[in-house]
């Protein structure tokens, strides 16, 4: 299939469900009544017995994040002791050794931060138990937890004089079952239909039609594969992620993967236009983040369709027939072509996802400055599921407030009146990861033996280490594969990468949406500049662009940039 008709139906499809699901997350976090109450309800409510949570209840701002840094430390000290353990626990057909420790550790702080960085191959390192118990559930709960911090940042946004943001307990309890949980069996059973293994089963050894053997490894992949795809995890059950063909064996489960990448983000901003009370608001974030993504895309997919220039110089030819899908095929499955990866390689790295359908380390410099320039921005077109828009709306805030500087009113979003309490915060916000990325990448190139992850020198290899760093930096979890980063220095480093940029993060979006939440709103007059109108459009992107991307341009320079000016 053409890229191009790909990413229309992708598009259309996006478009049509997204107001479906829009308005059931908008109906699940207000409170409202669903189809599926008489389903999750009881569910639920053995749910919150157990764990004697009071589903009435709210919590201020600072309670809501308590509570969601000590159910992360619980889920931090459980995933790493199964990790550790897994040479002694069921379900490990093939003998499977615990863990080395520094390994255990970033792969726990990795999928407990929603990152799904993987510094070893899935179906060489990790028991069933831990496949099934450890990486999936946290896949689920790491999602959760992303939507209960958009939900209270909702509340603080739309609410009157209250600092109650919600209850964090039952927001990742209704997040769960009734969200990730439905949405992720269909689309399993899905991927099942289309070949995707699904299993309980160690390694197989067959026979092959010219008489050799072949090694198959089993598991329960599909599962796994579908809230990885739906929860912006990422992380893959099988070593090259949905490039194996166990993982995404054809079109079918290619572009229902693909629309599970992007379907949900951009259905949290249709919740976020209803609770808001102004469906106008949602439509000006989605545009703004749609523009930045299909510009993404478009892009991707111009370079890797044209190829590498240094193969023509050659006098390779790359032109697309009908028995070539032509382009830079290096790194790609020939069963999606140049097109289709590119499609899937700038929507992962917008979405905080990180799964990957062929290798990023083989993109052309353009198409690798792509996948690298959307985590750098702060990954806001759309996002990850809930953070995307949480950041998305820190920049919105800043918007405003340059928006006024510029024509001397005081600014204001959904009625609530931006002050320099709200600014620091997103300032805190915008800094956290450019310093955490810039500091780390920079100190790396000194320390002793780190440069010697590198697969390649030169301006490629600097773009794998700023990869290595951002990635986790911005907890998306794809990797310019040629990168060893399993070493006793990047093993650490990518792990407080990951916990800096989950969860400073967190902490200024509650405090925002606490701070908020206690103002009076505030009549829109004469002087309100709309948020709902195209010049805000148009200003919400060049901040996102100029903020972010000037942050990054000289290191951006210094990688990708230099590797396309040489070629």
């Amino acid at each position: 299939m053409s890229g191009w008709l790909f990413l229309g139906i992708l598009a259309v499809t996006t478009v049509i469900l997204t107001p479906v699901l829009g308005r059931y997350l908008a109906t699940v976090y207000g409170g409202g009544p669903t189809f599926g109450d008489p389903l999750f309800g009881p569910l639920e409510r053995v749910v919150y017995r157990i764990t004697g949570v009071d589903p009435e209840s709210e919590q201020h701002s600072t309670s809501y994040l308590w509570s969601l840094l000590a159910f992360t430390a619980a889920s931090l000290a459980i995933l790493y002791a199964i990790l550790r353990l897994q040479g002694t626990l069921p379900f490990n057909p093939t003998g499977m050794p615990g863990v080395d420790p520094a390994l255990a550790f970033n792969a726990a702080v990795s999928f407990v931060t929603n990152t799904n960085w993987q510094n070893y191959g899935g179906e060489a390192t990790l028991s069933h138990l831990s496949q099934m118990v450890g990486l999936t559930v946290q896949n689920f709960v790491s999602a959760g937890v992303g939507l209960a911090v958009l939900a209270a940042f909702i509340r603080g946004l739309t609410r009157n004089e209250s600092r109650d943001v919600g209850n964090f307990w039952v927001d990742l309890t209704r997040s769960v079952t009734r969200i990730l949980l439905p949405l992720s069996v269909i689309l399993a059973l899905i991927l099942v239909s289309q070949g995707v293994v699904q299993n309980l089963s160690g390694f197989s050894t067959i026979e092959t039609l010219e008489g050799g053997t072949q090694v198959i490894p089993g598991g329960p992949a599909a599962s796994q594969v579908a809230i990885k795809q739906l929860g912006t995890n990422g992380g893959g059950f099988f070593n090259v992620n949905s490039a194996h063909p166990l993982e995404n064996p054809n079109g079918v489960t290619n572009f229902i993967s693909t629309l599970a990448l992007v379907l949900l983000p951009f259905a949290t901003v249709d919740w976020f236009g209803r609770a808001s009370g102004n469906r106008r608001n949602g439509y000006a974030l989605m545009a703004a983040m749609a523009v930045l993504w299909l510009g993404s895309v478009g892009v991707a997919v111009v370079a890797e369709s044209s190829g590498n220039a240094a193969l023509a110089d050659l006098g390779v030819d790359q032109t697309v027939t009908a028995e070539s899908p032509g382009g830079n095929m290096e790194g790609k499955e020939v069963r999606f072509g140049p097109e289709l990866s590119a499609i899937w390689g700038a929507s992962t790295t917008a979405t905080s996802n990180g799964s990957v359908n062929s290798m990023h380390d083989s993109f052309t410099p353009l198409g690798g400055l792509v996948t690298i320039g959307n985590m750098v921005l702060g990954e806001v077109s759309p996002g990850g599921v809930g953070v995307g828009l949480t950041g998305m709306l820190m920049f919105a805030l800043l918007t405003v407030f340059l928006a006024g500087l510029m024509v001397g009113r005081t600014p204001e979003f959904l009625g609530k009146k931006i002050e320099s309490a709200e600014v620091k915060l997103v300032t805190l916000y915008l800094l956290a990861m450019p310093i955490l990325v810039l500091g780390f990448a920079a100190v790396s190139i000194f320390v002793p033996g780190a440069l010697d992850a590198r697969a390649n020198p030169g301006p490629h290899g600097f773009s794998e280490l700023l990869y290595a760093i951002a990635s986790p930096a911005n907890n998306n979890g794809s990797a310019f594969a040629g990168f060893g980063s399993n070493t006793g220095w990047y093993n650490p480093v990518q792990a407080l990468s990951m916990l800096v940029g989950r969860f400073f993060l967190i902490i200024p979006v509650l405090a925002v949406g606490g701070s908020l939440g206690a103002k009076t709103t505030v009549p829109a007059g004469e002087g309100t500049f709309p948020t709902d109108s195209p010049l805000f459009v148009t200003l919400l992107i060049g901040v996102v662009l100029v903020v972010a991307g000037l942050t990054f341009f000289p290191a951006l320079t210094l990688g990708p940039i230099a590797e396309a000016l040489g070629t």
